[in-house]
């Protein structure tokens, strides 16, 4: 098989890392990305259509005749794209809408998880503010409230105390801060332990881990502030060997990939698994159903083997015929946002210092970031990521904080600590 033509949807730093990934492959003729950014303009043919935009998409991917689509964010996948690509007879990888509600329904992901015995958090589901607010008197412990729907990362909040608890609440159901996501609100067990993300390729049968990840989630140093996208990642993780990945493996991942093909929606596409880790084991924080963000940019730097083999293997069904490698490295990436993210922020500000950092070490992966007048300017909260690899962690996050400390634009802001703990 070659000369393939391919389609990634999305436009932030993820689809950019998954072009980068995928232009390095010999059976890559063509590559589309909808709608794309400066940086993936550099490297693919960029289609102003949006990731929501089902219909345009596959009116694109038969007018241009793509062999692969590869969907990068999470609405699309909730919106069913993969069913209708699949219906047109069209190459996804990306899992069905059936198989996409472990991440967009939140109460569908802890119920499944309570069907095939999958350790994670006690919890309750409430559409009643009433009702949820009553529930939460009873309980002694710290929780953390989730809207039940999709919410860029951000329906998550972490409460230390009751009167928190109850503010989050009213946040949720009472004010509809996330609209029709937070229609139903979850109060779960708050566990302790330290956080790691796995992700894994599935072909609906099976599950080939890659290296664990770990996302900085909060806004400033020292994990303060409210929650955003992710303002860096680094790979592997120190501490989650290779054992404990299998444990996961074992215990959460495979479970669900065997548990949705009982239930009729066989998983093809990437399976993240957030963890905690805890004094009592693993437990399973939620499930999203993609590639991460910023976690790509930290993981595929990593891969040894050509990532469309193994893409094209699990749209096939042949997973487990295929040898997958990782480098015996380290990544990290570094996320610089706007000034005033995850709250409102200014776009245009002019980005200066990034011509000519790619080398075989570094990369960076552009988000929000446009063209106008000739000049590379911000059009996102989360501007771009500075990847950079390593022999050991430490080396590659000297590497990134080095490359981003000659990057500018008005108001830049990144964190100065991500992987500090760890590299220690």
């Amino acid at each position: 098989m070659s000369g393939l033509r391919l389609l990634v949807v999305g436009g932030g730093g993820r689809e950019h890392a998954i072009v980068w990934a995928l232009r390095r492959s010999p059976l890559a003729k063509e590559i589309y990305a909808a709608p794309g950014n400066a940086g993936i303009e550099q490297v693919a043919a960029c289609a102003p259509i949006e990731a929501e935009d089902v219909d345009g998409l596959l009116r694109f991917a038969c007018q241009q005749a793509v062999d692969l689509t590869v969907i990068g964010p999470e609405a699309p996948l909730a919106l069913g794209i993969v069913d209708a690509f699949q219906a047109e007879g069209l190459r996804v990888f990306g899992p069905t809408q059936a198989a996409a509600r472990l991440e967009s329904s939140k109460a569908f992901a802890k119920a499944f998880m309570q069907r095939h015995n999958i350790p994670t958090a006690r919890y309750a589901a409430f559409d009643s503010y009433d009702r949820a607010a009553a529930y939460l008197d009873k309980l002694s412990s710290p929780v953390v409230i989730k809207a039940d729907g999709l919410a860029a990362g951000k329906g998550v909040i972490v409460c230390d105390t009751p009167q928190q608890a109850h503010a989050a609440l009213r946040h949720v159901l009472l004010d509809g801060a996330f609209g029709a996501a937070g229609q139903t609100a979850l109060i779960e067990e708050r566990l302790s332990g330290s956080e790691v993300s796995l992700l894994a390729f599935c072909d609906g049968r099976t599950v080939v881990p890659m290296p664990p990840a770990r996302d900085h989630k909060r806004i400033y140093d020292g994990d303060a502030g409210p929650n955003t996208g992710g303002m860096g990642a680094y790979a592997p993780a120190p501490d989650v060997p290779p054992q404990l990945v299998g444990e996961i493996v074992r215990a959460v991942l495979q479970p669900a990939v065997d548990g949705m093909a009982a239930e009729g929606a066989p998983y093809v596409g990437v399976l993240y698994a957030g963890m905690m880790l805890t004094a009592d084991g693993p437990r399973a924080l939620e499930f999203n159903c993609r590639f991460g963000d910023p976690e790509t940019q930290a993981i595929l730097p990593l891969l040894e083997t050509d990532l469309l083999d193994v893409l094209l293997a699990c749209t096939e069904g042949r997973l487990d015929q295929l040898e997958v490698r990782w480098k015996p490295r380290s990544c990290a990436a570094v996320v610089a946002s706007s000034p005033g993210y995850p709250g409102s922020y200014p776009k245009g500000l002019v980005i200066t210092g990034i011509e000519g950092v790619d080398r075989d070490d570094v990369f960076i992966f552009q988000a929000g970031t446009a063209h106008s007048a000739g000049q590379l300017v911000t059009a996102g909260g989360r501007v771009l990521a500075v990847s950079a690899l390593g022999d050991t962690l430490t080396e590659a996050l000297r590497r990134a904080y080095d490359t981003l400390g000659g990057i500018h634009f008005e108001g830049m802001h990144y964190r100065r600590d991500i992987g500090r703990s760890a590299a220690l």
